[in-house]
């Protein structure tokens, strides 16, 4: 059985998160916890000072901003790299 994940997808509900939305979803493994967060939430968007989140969209697997993220956007690679993939 794959490993259980907690993923958080930080989105402003562009169309750029709606895309970074899928591509967890679809890379994910069933049994991971995927939440998305809005930040226009005043609380999300301190949750996401506290990881070092400068733009979104941005996730972070297992309490740990992806590197992609951190650099630009989130990459298929990158997220599979980190644990992420059925």
């Amino acid at each position: 059985m794959p490993v259980k994940h907690k993923i958080e997808v930080f989105s402003a509900g562009c169309p750029a998160c709606d895309d970074a939305i899928a591509l967890v979803n679809r890379i994910a493994a069933p049994s991971s916890a995927i939440e998305v967060l809005d930040m226009h939430d005043a609380t999300v968007a301190s949750r996401a000072r506290a990881y070092g989140i400068g733009r979104v969209p941005s996730v972070v697997i297992d309490g740990k901003l992806a590197d992609c993220c951190a650099s630009g956007g989130p990459d298929e690679a990158t997220l599979r790299g980190l644990g992420i993939g059925a």
